[in-house]
């Protein structure tokens, strides 16, 4: 199967909920005048290779404004199990009759469309079941944090909801297509050049301070990619410090509170 554009079946999935031990609220965390989440949606829907974009929230009553924003911005949203996240994305992937699961976080405001779209191609090019554009380690990160995109098959993301086990492949998903060697057939699509040493996620205050820093020279607006987000910190690489203490949480850490 080759990338269609805006084929419905390809559900780009963004889990989003209230909860983060480092920046609660995050991801309705006012960016540019409008929620972090809402910087997501807006970017993953402008990925031609996807077909729809889902929130994927939970049941919890912390997560209800989430839903609410949901509701009120007209953004599809399922509510699911607060820490089985795979089960979530499962039942979210079933629900909306996806082939094509794109895993994408809502703490990640700067998703860059263009990167969405190489990783889903790459997918497609390479039929395999799972594709991502960074692996933990010993694979080598060639794309900032911030800019994770994940694709798998529907059939393979059913047989890890069936068969994982460990606590951390049920909370970040997709580890049980990649975490042993020959169990699914898996894709690392490198990027050249190697943008691995930036980190545009938002797990903290000093993360947050830096993704407003780079919309408000945008100017709030949409129109800008990965490349120029480089262009732009390599002119001011003061700004790097900004959040280059920051420890990125490892594929194997988990949520106590479950």
């Amino acid at each position: 199967m080759s990338l269609q554009p805006r084929d419905p079946s390809v559900v780009a999935i963004i889990q989003a909920r209230m909860g983060s031990s480092r920046l609660p609220g995050k991801v309705l965390k006012k960016i540019s005048g409008e929620p972090m989440l809402f910087h997501v949606v807006v970017r993953a829907r402008q990925a031609q290779g996807v077909g729809q974009v889902v929130v994927a929230t939970t049941t919890d009553e912390s997560d209800d404004p989430v839903f609410e924003f949901c509701r009120q911005r007209g953004f599809p949203c399922y509510r699911g199990d607060p820490y089985d996240v795979l089960d979530r994305y499962y039942q979210a992937a079933k629900l909306y009759e996806a082939r094509t699961i794109v895993r994408l976080t809502g703490d990640c405001p700067l998703i860059d469309p263009q990167e969405v779209d190489r990783t889903i191609r790459a997918f497609f090019d390479a039929s395999v079941d799972f594709a991502a554009n960074r692996l933990p380690p010993p694979w080598k990160r060639t794309t900032p944090i911030g800019m994770d995109t994940e694709v798998a098959t529907f059939d393979a993301l059913s047989r890890a909801w069936r068969e994982a086990q460990a606590k951390y492949e049920r909370e970040h998903v997709m580890p049980y297509l990649y975490d042993q060697p020959g169990r699914f057939s898996v894709l690392l699509a490198d990027h050249d050049p190697d943008y691995g040493r930036f980190r545009l996620a938002v797990d903290t205050p000093e993360d947050l301070e830096l993704i407003r820093n780079i919309f408000d020279h945008f100017g709030g607006t949409q129109a800008f990619t990965m490349r120029d987000i480089v262009e732009l910190l390599e002119e001011h690489p003061e700004w790097l410090q900004i959040n280059a203490a920051i420890q990125h949480k490892s594929f194997t850490d988990v949520d106590d509170r479950s």
